[in-house]
């Protein structure tokens, strides 16, 4: 789904006029509907109020171009499971299970895979194939390469 669409979908499952929408972007109506148009596409800053107003990331407004993984524990990210800063914006970076209100859940990567070797082992995937698979992939995502 393209940005004007999605905006225009979003503004409109809330119930506000572009008027409405401007005011609460703090820019004008015709801003709006040139966004709803495809004319031109919000910046940053109105991105980041679009995202604000309606609670949904940055991602969803541009038509979710970037398949978003947690740079934790790696497991794909929606709207639904993205973490949040402690004044409410989305963090695209991490699940809301790895990093809540400003801080992670998990002080090291041997505790992150002990968790994840407990709850993800099953008879068809046994714990030590989880450990190994953790192991090797989860040092190559952001959080851990630091």
């Amino acid at each position: 789904m393209e940005t004007s669409e999605v905006i225009r979908t979003l503004r409109a499952q809330r119930n506000l006029t572009q008027s409405e929408l401007a005011e609460k972007t703090f820019t004008t109506r015709q801003a709006v509907s040139r966004w709803e148009t495809g004319e031109t596409t919000p910046n940053t800053e109105a991105l980041k109020l679009l995202s604000r107003v309606f609670d949904v990331s940055i991602n969803t407004l541009l038509g979710a171009p970037r398949k978003l993984i947690c740079q934790c524990c790696g497991m794909p990210l929606d709207d639904a499971s993205l973490s949040r800063e402690p004044d409410g914006a989305f963090n695209e970076d991490y699940c809301k299970w790895c990093y809540a209100d400003g801080r992670f859940t998990y002080d090291s990567l041997e505790a992150l895979t002990d968790f994840l070797v407990e709850h993800m082992a099953s008879e068809a995937w046994p714990k030590e194939q989880v450990r190994a698979f953790c192991e090797t992939q989860l040092p190559q995502l952001g959080h851990w390469r630091r």
